[in-house]
């Protein structure tokens, strides 16, 4: 089976964010998200929102200019105000196309 690198970007961060997050993820490029509630905590072991430690985890796969793009902005519109955190790991997908917004063709 033939596999293909990409990046899968995570950013945790508050839920007030969450809608915010989703549309500048598509705006950057990302063609799919998952997005699940979770609970934890940070290094200075402060949870900052009102309901104790819950927090939203927002992830797409994207090729690599697409995942810096996604995170630079995030660093630069969330990390200063908001309880957020990004990063990028490598990974490798079987159907590239599906992420990369050129989409499968359909059978007819």
């Amino acid at each position: 089976m033939t596999t293909h690198k990409m990046h899968l970007v995570t950013i945790i961060s508050e839920p007030v964010l969450l809608e915010r997050i989703q549309a500048d993820l598509r705006r950057l490029g990302a063609t799919g998200l998952t997005t699940t509630e979770v609970r934890g905590e940070g290094s200075r072991r402060v949870k900052a929102t009102e309901v104790p430690g819950e927090k939203i985890k927002v992830e797409c796969i994207a090729k690599a200019e697409i995942a810096e793009a996604i995170l630079s902005h995030v660093a630069t519109e969330y990390f200063t105000n908001y309880s957020t955190i990004a990063y990028a790991t490598e990974v490798s997908v079987v159907r590239p196309q599906k992420f990369s917004g050129s989409g499968e063709k359909k059978a007819p």
